[in-house]
């Protein structure tokens, strides 16, 4: 857990929470030069991300989501934090907590609700789920479901932005969970030997699945990175601005001078691991409460603004309903779109079957006769 001295107390008379503003984080040099535009971009798409995720529960509940359902509400300023300092050379992968990840890199919300559904219109043709999210024209590379099995694969995509010769770098987002698995240590060694530029985000939200990180893991985490040599961050994940300090220290070291680090952010999640977690065993729902009355990601960002004199009542409102009202199309175009079919289960499986002409010979597939 991050331990940070408080900004001043400033109350919004819009909110009974206690919220500190201004953020300290403001005037740093990744934010000081953001425009109006930008900050109520910043906090639309978290409030995107909360809707979409809050209309996925009832769907989920309605027994038309198949498999596991992990939602990203609670976690939203880091997603979006991280995803808007992206350049054209940047890439994301992440693990199968991706729809607040989708969203921040500009996913349209209709395949992904789609992709719930398991219909052939979404992201994933209706075959990955809500673990498996994908946007290669948006340099987003999933959507993992096996604990820190996207970590070599960031590390990987930063080899390959290194050996391309492009001035750019991979953020690959782990739980604190993924942290304990051998090919996150594999990775780390890797990326410290050969200098590459991918940024190492550990999102931790304190619990991996239903055990505390107190009970679960030793020492602090993201000092690990020290074993490698690597240099370490650390920042709560409550505050964008913060969450946006940081990486941009973090991207333009990766960038410039082709080092990566490990970024471990301190943020928290409402829900259960999944929706079929109950979330009623390990830990207290005070604790809850007082996260969501003192960092709610929204709220915070929602009274900086405030206090910036960006938002109004108007705009804030606005964006709510627009969010609302976003989520709700992305259900009906779920509920509109046909089902893969029978035909479909060999497509998109090896990129040689769907080329027009296959260069081997032999099967690939056995179909049981």
């Amino acid at each position: 857990m991050s331990k940070k001295s408080s900004a001043p107390a400033e109350t919004s008379a819009l909110s009974d929470v206690s919220i500190a503003v201004p953020s300290p984080h403001a005037t740093a040099a990744a934010n000081a030069g953001l425009t109006t535009e930008q900050r109520i971009e910043l906090y639309r798409k978290m409030v995107r991300i909360r809707r979409f995720e809050e209309r996925c529960l009832p769907v989920y509940n309605s027994g038309k989501i198949g498999g596991f359902l992990h939602l990203y509400i609670g976690q939203e300023a880091v997603a979006v934090g991280a995803c808007s300092l992206m350049g054209n050379d940047d890439h994301v992968i992440t693990a199968y907590r991706d729809h607040g990840h989708a969203i921040a890199v500009g996913m349209d919300t209709k395949p992904l609700m789609a992709e719930l559904y398991g219909k052939v219109t979404g992201c994933s043709k209706g075959k990955g789920g809500s673990m498996h999210y994908f946007a290669p024209d948006l340099n987003y590379w999933g959507g993992h479901g096996i604990v820190g099995g996207q970590i070599p694969l960031g590390t990987g995509l930063a080899y390959a932005v290194k050996y391309q010769g492009k001035k750019g770098a991979a953020m690959a987002f782990m739980g604190d969970g993924a942290v304990n698995q051998g090919a996150v240590h594999e990775a780390y060694n890797l990326a410290a030997l050969w200098d590459l530029p991918v940024i190492f985000v550990i999102e931790n939200n304190r619990y991996s699945m239903g055990t505390s990180q107190e009970r679960s893991s030793a020492g602090q985490l993201g000092k690990r990175a020290e074993a490698y040599d690597m240099k370490w961050y650390q920042c709560g994940g409550h505050d964008i601005y913060e969450v946006r300090a940081t990486l941009d220290l973090a991207l333009n070291r990766a960038r410039d001078e082709f080092k990566p680090a490990v970024v471990e952010i301190d943020t928290y999640r409402y829900r259960g691991h999944s929706v079929a977690d109950p979330d009623k065993t390990y830990r207290d729902r005070k604790e809850i409460e007082d996260y969501r009355n003192t960092k709610d990601p929204l709220q915070v960002f929602q009274k900086q603004l405030l206090h910036e004199k960006v938002l109004t009542d108007a705009i804030i409102e606005e964006i709510d309903l627009a969010a609302r009202a976003e989520a709700d199309r992305a259900v009906e175009f779920a509920e509109a779109s046909p089902f893969p079919t029978a035909d479909d289960i060999q497509k998109d499986v090896y990129w040689e079957t769907d080329q027009p002409k296959r260069t081997s010979e032999g099967r690939i597939f056995f179909n049981h006769v």
